[in-house]
């Protein structure tokens, strides 16, 4: 396995009140939506072989949701056009790393997979929840697309024992209130003992080794609506860094806050 880390975690979540509580959701700042950083090539590699080998499994998309992913390519191909490091042309783009990717609307989810570091998760609004239409997803952190395609924000975070009724009840009016020019994002953080990017993992194989690592796993999460549809982009940036990278004082906050 070829470790891919982050030199440094730009964030220490943990370290705030306000981040550290759920849902711990700030304003992005600008167009900060999405995000290259020093793993970038490393990063995208790793992405481009999961997408080459194991598509069905790091790409899926119910019918419903096409109308949605439509919007979410021209919007990031868009947004890529002014990120320094990439050049957009009619049929191909340039990324930051050097690679030339085609862009084949017909494969949206793919295409979006191979030029951002971020997993691109679409939630549509079905009934009184959203419920996840289509994702890209190379980087899980112990959940599987399989498993959650379909299921609304409370069976998806089934699992997870924070993810309370309240803490659902929080999230969704979040959603419903979610406006396409004001994106939002939060911040997670776990000690983990495996550095590996791509760990999927189902919902009756729980992760056990939550001591002794020496890495720290963070998901810069990011929510935008999309205009047109109304569908919410939930874009996931991982970062993994050792631990010997933080702060005396933020490795003490791990400890303290159990991490």
């Amino acid at each position: 396995m070829t470790l891919i880390l982050q030199s440094s975690l730009p964030f220490a979540p943990w370290m705030s009140p306000v981040t550290a509580r759920l849902p711990g959701v700030q304003p992005v700042q600008g167009d900060d939506w999405l995000r290259v950083d020093d793993a970038y090539a490393a990063q995208m590699a790793l992405r481009d072989a999961l997408i080459a080998d194991q598509r069905p499994i790091v790409v899926a998309a119910l019918p419903e949701g096409q109308e949605a992913v439509a919007e979410l390519y021209d919007t990031v191909l868009t947004r890529l056009a002014q990120q320094p490091g990439y050049r957009i042309g009619a049929v191909e783009a340039r990324c930051p790393d050097g690679r030339m990717v085609v862009l084949d609307a017909s494969q949206p989810f793919a295409t979006l997979g191979r030029l951002v570091q971020e997993d691109l998760c679409l939630l549509q609004k079905q009934g009184d929840e959203h419920v996840l239409t289509g994702a890209v997803l190379c980087f899980p952190a112990s959940w599987t697309l399989a498993e959650k395609l379909g299921r609304p924000l409370m069976g998806i975070h089934r699992p997870v024992e924070s993810y309370d009724p309240d803490i659902a009840r929080r999230v969704q009016r979040m959603f419903d209130a979610l406006r396409p020019e004001q994106p939002l994002w939060r911040m997670n953080a776990l000690v983990y003992a495996d550095p590996a990017l791509h760990q999927p993992r189902r919902e009756l194989d729980p992760r056990t080794e939550r001591r002794g690592g020496q890495f720290l796993r963070a998901e810069r999460q990011t929510l935008l609506r999309l205009p047109r549809t109304g569908a919410v982009l939930f874009a996931i940036h991982t970062y993994i860094v050792a631990l010997s990278s933080l702060t005396e004082a933020e490795r003490a906050g791990l400890i303290a806050a159990r991490l």
